[in-house]
């Protein structure tokens, strides 16, 4: 079982990236290998009201117990994903219990595997919707009245899909779990520098994403003298080269990756331009201003030709600490170095209630979020090592 048994689910041919998006064709054929992988090994299968899937080598979540160790991570990805961003981490997860199941080991303490539903927030533009509706961080009500790109809600979808939407919100999934341990491909280059194939991750860095609505006056592009529109899309424009600006100035990231135009016309000048920024900074105060200053540059650029721009702030994640005793356990065991991440996780939402800790494997160029995401076949074993080595510390 590797991440080839994988490999054609939910891949795009043109392209050669992943769209796997929540509760897609793909979504579902990734559950049922998730499901026949808990049955092969004779795990118990819970599914929580939110979509999220846990294998049980143990005591069932259903039947109790508090101290329960969780590893696994996501199968979903962004649009046009690579393979490696989640995927490995579950499926490293399953051969880290098969290996200490071939050496009789006895566990203490119920073994849980996750596959976290929605990580991504490809489809509903909240990540990690999983893990935020289990801790209440995401109410159900907002949850579920988030629509896709086709306008549909995830009440629909879930309905569509044999799912109640009743069912979704906090669980007591928290009161049976003691510790969450999340193995993922790094999203950077630290360990090609380090020289490490396996690390421990420190801490992630403050992030969110927020909707910027631009608005001005639909017009004919070839009728219309410059002097005389009222284009959203010239401060849109702007904003994107001040917020490049202002994130390096800040030592910080800011990101445009998606936009939408009304009506989307080649001949015809905007009446909208809705655009997403994605940003992310070493601290929140840090974050905060960066925030603050693209919203301001787009305000000035829009009172420059009488639009207008409006805010809407869609999800923010506050920094991480992970479990300093927990992080430094790790790190002894596997001889591994110690780093942040600017990318944010499941493992993330869940240690503001449970010690937590994460590791990373070597990514030789450092590129994720493309179908270019690659790590060496010799690297993904060694993490599937360290994560053996790591459950069998704490399980006995």
């Amino acid at each position: 079982m590797t991440l080839a048994d994988l490999a054609d689910i939910g891949r795009d041919p043109s392209t050669g990236g992943y769209r796997r998006y929540a509760w897609n064709d793909a979504d579902m054929a990734l559950r049922e290998w998730f499901a026949g992988e808990a049955a092969a090994r004779g795990m118990e299968l819970v599914e929580d009201g939110n979509g999220n899937q846990f294998a049980w080598w143990g005591s069932a979540g259903s039947l109790g117990g508090s101290d329960a160790l969780l590893i696994g991570s996501h199968l979903d990805s962004v649009p046009d994903g690579g393979a490696y961003d989640g995927p490995l981490g579950v499926v490293s997860s399953f051969a880290a219990v098969d290996r200490l199941k071939a050496e009789g080991l006895d566990p203490n303490r119920p073994i849980v595997i996750g596959n976290f539903a929605d990580e991504e927030g490809a489809r509903f533009g909240i990540a990690c919707a999983g893990s935020q509706l289990i801790t209440g961080a995401l109410t159900a009500d907002r949850a579920l009245a988030q629509k896709d790109r086709d306008g549909l809600t995830m009440a629909e979808v879930l309905k569509a899909r044999g799912r109640d939407p009743h069912a979704v919100g906090t669980t007591d999934l928290l009161d049976q779990i003691g510790t969450f341990v999340e193995l993922h491909v790094e999203q950077g280059r630290s360990l090609v520098h380090t020289g490490d194939a396996v690390g421990v991750a420190s801490a992630i860095w403050p992030h969110g994403r927020w909707r910027l609505d631009f608005c001005g006056e639909a017009n004919h592009a070839g009728a219309t003298v410059m002097e005389d529109r009222r284009d959203p899309m010239q401060a849109y424009a702007a904003t994107v080269l001040a917020s490049r600006r202002l994130a390096s100035d800040a030592g910080a990231r800011a990101t445009f990756g998606r936009i939408e135009v009304e009506p989307g016309g080649t001949n015809a000048i905007p009446s909208r331009v809705r655009a997403w920024l994605d940003a992310r900074a070493a601290d929140e105060g840090t974050l905060d201003r960066l925030v603050d200053n693209v919203i301001a540059a787009a305000q000035a650029e829009a009172g420059l030709d009488g639009t207008t721009v409006e805010l809407t702030t869609e999800s923010v994640s506050p920094a991480v600490e992970f479990d300093a005793v927990l992080r430094d356990r790790l790190a002894t065991l596997l001889d591994a170095p110690v780093l942040p991440t600017g990318a944010g996780h499941d493992a993330g939402v869940l240690s503001a209630h449970l010690p937590t800790a994460m590791l990373f494997v070597r990514n030789p160029t450092g590129i994720s979020h493309s179908p270019a995401e690659f790590a060496e076949d010799a690297d993904c074993e060694a993490g599937i090592v360290a994560l053996t080595a790591v459950v069998r510390e704490l399980a006995t």
